[in-house]
């Protein structure tokens, strides 16, 4: 399957990668600076709001350049954001809440998103869902629609929670680095031997990585990205899987209905760790602060909606099927102590190779998700900086032998090396950084995946207040953030524990 997704987008690019050069480096950008932005909120040059491009083979009906995204690469976006490696750590949700509660929150999470998605997508034109204006980033549809009093809350809550993610990531690839690492020092010196491995020099090799990455230029060319990233996240599902059944024929079927016993744990634990459990298969199902982006890639006709809708539903179809065969087979295999991740916690020791190719994976994913997850950041800034200093979007094109020249971006340099290098040295400055990051996404969740979507959608299509489908809405809205606020708390008792055994730029595995 994956390799046809990638058959299918490379047709369906190769016929736009020379116009898309052409457009790209040559006097387009000279007559409309904003092109290299388009599809990330930078608008085109208009008078009364018709684009001053009249070219329809090479425009679109903004002004930007031809927009190329379809299905496949839209499906790649979502599952790479999607699809992290939290995947591996269902196992550890589901020995929290037991065979009972565990699968009902993983399916009523999956038919919540796929519903305030649908929701979301709707949005991204205002007025006719074919030729209204689009809204290029969720902020842009939140202050369209609700207003402007809306969109300082959820650019808060929007750009911390990317932020936030970019340094988990950065934290996330380090323990699969040191994970691979280790797995040959265990294998050499078998596993009682000395392997404790320091994580900065890690981090800091996945920061030059991501600095290289960064400086692609928007969104929609990071396209070939995500389909690497996306085939990457198949892989080590697929090996934990095969792993977790492995296990399973070997040592018999483990877990139980309830999960973990009180006994084994304190009362105050297990409340805890179901809350933590909750949080993580929620949060796993979280993109909707990128939705928007994503959807501005999209081609049309046919509307932008509902490709996204189609997306979506293959994406999350997907994701789910993976996310219910990982999190029970790996609960199968190792019951009430499987580890926080099936391959850094070492459930796994042999195959020793088989483990180290997973890890692998792990970390040429999280390399696409930064990326995923950091443009928008990226645009949002360019945006901001080029309205108040026009002169600094200047680009000057450098010779690439064999390619296209590349249009560097002195600013873009400089401040996307910024963004790496502190986001790098955030990450070596509290290593416990992912329990902060779920405390994030539990204050994101409810906001950005149910009530902003829920509240524009009541807004745009006039849902009379009180009516069936209004309240509904509402109690979906109050039970999602019921969830939230219980997956913070358990964030924080979480923070609290860490922060007793930590120590700033020194974390050992």
């Amino acid at each position: 399957m994956c390799l046809q997704i990638l058959t299918k987008i490379f047709l369906t690019h190769s016929s736009h990668q020379y116009q898309q050069q052409t457009l790209s480096f040559g006097s387009a950008i000279k007559t409309n600076p904003s092109h290299h932005h388009q599809g990330l909120g930078m608008e085109a040059h208009s008078i009364d709001g018709v684009s001053s491009q009249t070219d329809s083979k090479f425009y679109d009906d903004d002004g930007h350049v031809k927009r190329t995204g379809n299905l496949w690469t839209t499906s790649s976006h979502i599952i790479t954001a999607v699809v992290g490696s939290g995947v591996l750590s269902l196992a550890w949700a589901m020995a929290q809440m037991g065979w009972v509660v565990g699968p009902a929150v993983m399916i009523f999470f999956s038919v919540v998103t796929l519903y305030t998605t649908a929701l979301l997508a709707d949005c991204y034109r205002s007025g006719d869902p074919i030729s209204g204006k689009r809204n290029y980033t969720f902020m842009d549809a939140v202050q369209t629609i609700l207003g402007r009093h809306y969109d300082t809350f959820c650019g808060v809550i929007q750009y911390s929670n990317l932020y936030g993610t970019a340094v988990g990531y950065t934290i996330a690839a380090s323990i699969s680095m040191m994970a691979i690492k280790k797995s040959n020092c265990f294998h050499s010196s078998g596993r009682d031997g000395p392997c404790q491995i320091s994580s900065n020099p890690f981090m800091i090799g996945f920061g030059i990585i991501q600095i290289v990455f960064s400086q692609i230029p928007d969104f929609h060319k990071t396209w070939w990205l995500s389909i690497v990233a996306a085939v990457m996240s198949f892989a080590y599902s697929i090996i934990g899987l095969s792993l977790g059944i492995a296990k399973v024929a070997e040592t018999g079927f483990k877990g139980s209905l309830t999960g973990i016993k009180i006994g084994a744990v304190t009362e105050t634990q297990k409340v805890w760790g179901v809350f933590q459990g909750l949080g993580d298969i929620a949060f796993a199902y979280s993109y909707s602060q990128i939705l928007i982006e994503i959807q501005d890639t999209i081609k049309s006709p046919p509307s932008e909606a509902k490709t996204m809708k189609k997306a979506a539903k293959l994406s999350i179809g997907v994701t789910t099927t993976f996310y219910m065969l990982c999190g029970f087979m790996g609960y199968a295999a190792f019951g009430d102590t499987a580890p926080g991740n099936l391959l850094t916690g070492f459930g796994f020791y042999d195959p020793y190779w088989l483990v180290d190719i997973a890890n692998a994976a792990i970390v040429i994913h999280l390399v696409g998700a930064y990326q995923v997850y950091s443009q928008p950041l990226f645009a949002f800034v360019e945006k901001w900086v080029s309205k108040r200093w026009p002169n600094v979007d200047k680009e000057y094109k450098v010779p690439i032998p064999g390619f296209a020249p590349y249009n560097l971006s002195p600013f873009r340099l400089v401040w996307r090396t910024g963004f790496v290098i502190i986001t790098t040295i955030v990450a070596m400055l509290i290593p416990f950084f992912n329990d902060i990051l779920g405390l994030l996404g539990a204050l994101g969740f409810w906001p950005l995946s149910v009530y902003f979507p829920v509240e524009m959608s009541i807004k745009q299509k006039k849902i009379p207040k009180w009516s069936q489908r209004w309240i509904g809405m509402q109690i979906l809205s109050f039970v999602c953030l019921v969830v939230s606020v219980a997956a913070a708390i358990g964030s924080i008792a979480s923070i609290v524990v860490d922060l007793q055994k930590y120590k700033p730029f020194h974390v050992d595995y």
